[in-house]
């Protein structure tokens, strides 16, 4: 049975926290440019080596914080998406070519030239395939490893319909398997789209552990869309009943007009209070904060104690 805390009306919000009508975002979500070389340096590479990331296709904020710290998320399978998310800013479409056969070796020869310890690789969603893109992600996993030794993490689509796709990814054995929930059932394929399941998201994260038990579990959600605290708290259990070990929460921010909006900004008071919460449900390590995405500061949460 999943565990359930009761549903309790929200906090007072703290002035501020709701959207002003000039639409300028809260004390809390702005931060210091980082000023270093290793930002170019890393951008550099990623051309040289003809690399897209999620970093730069996604408008993540923490972009320049993570380059000038000489990290980056490769995003494999090209920069065209198939599902219309109404939350991404990556491009949606008809992707013009297939997969690029020394992907792979780029991806792990970026990893290595950086020094990573800890190697994320996510993608664009890609329907037009078979399996979904499974395969390369099995071959970008193995490359790492084999070059560089490092634990890798996989940030997959949902490969809706495509049973054989995860186990061909958990056969890389990667250390941990990531795919985001991003919101509540109510809202599911509003902000996911029409293909999106909830139930068939939670099924995922079940089987991975059902194909090997080693692999670690983690997923994050996006706040702020106009979810309700019950709903929240209820996705959660549903995502500790089903096994997953890590948890994300972050703000959403809209990257553009065509986008869906923000319906409230998330004072950090509320995310510490979520993320304890989160703790006391049983996930291992969590992450609570407006900044946080699914792979920022990976590296810390794929460590073992």
């Amino acid at each position: 049975m999943a565990f359930r805390l009761p549903v309790v009306a929200d906090p007072e919000i703290p002035e501020g926290t709701e959207l002003s009508a000039s639409g300028r975002l809260p004390k809390w979500l702005k931060r210091p440019i980082p000023r270093s070389n290793a930002n170019h340096m890393t951008a550099g590479l990623l051309d040289e080596l003809r690399l897209e990331t999620v970093c730069d296709n996604a408008k993540c904020p923490n972009r320049m914080e993570c380059y000038s710290q000489q990290t980056a998320t490769f995003m494999i399978l090209g920069n065209t998406c198939t599902r219309p998310c109404g939350f991404c800013a990556v491009h949606r479409g008809r992707p013009p070519q297939l997969p690029e056969a020394d992907e792979p070796e780029r991806v792990a020869e970026a990893a290595a030239r950086l020094g990573l310890k800890h190697v994320v690789i996510t993608s664009v969603t890609r329907d037009d395939l078979l399996d979904g893109g499974a395969d390369h992600f099995y071959q970008c996993v193995v490359a790492v490893r084999e070059r560089t030794g490092a634990t890798t993490e996989v940030l997959t689509p949902d490969f809706v319909h495509c049973k054989e796709a995860l186990a061909r990814v958990i056969e890389a054995k990667p250390t941990v398997f990531n795919h985001n929930m991003e919101t509540v059932p109510r809202m599911y394929r509003r902000v996911r789209g029409p293909k999106s399941d909830y139930q068939w998201t939670l099924g995922m994260m079940k089987k991975v552990k059902e194909y090997d038990p080693g692999v670690k579990t983690k997923s994050g959600l996006m706040l702020g869309l106009g979810e309700e605290r019950g709903e929240l708290l209820d996705a959660l259990a549903d995502l500790r009943e089903y096994g997953v070990d890590f948890l994300t929460l972050g703000q959403y921010l809209q990257p553009g007009e065509k986008y869906l909006p923000v319906v409230r900004y998330v004072p950090p008071e509320e995310f510490d209070e979520l993320g304890e919460i989160a703790k006391q449900m049983g996930f291992t390590k969590v992450a609570s904060g407006p900044f946080v995405r699914s792979s920022y500061h990976a590296r810390d949460m794929a460590e073992t104690e």
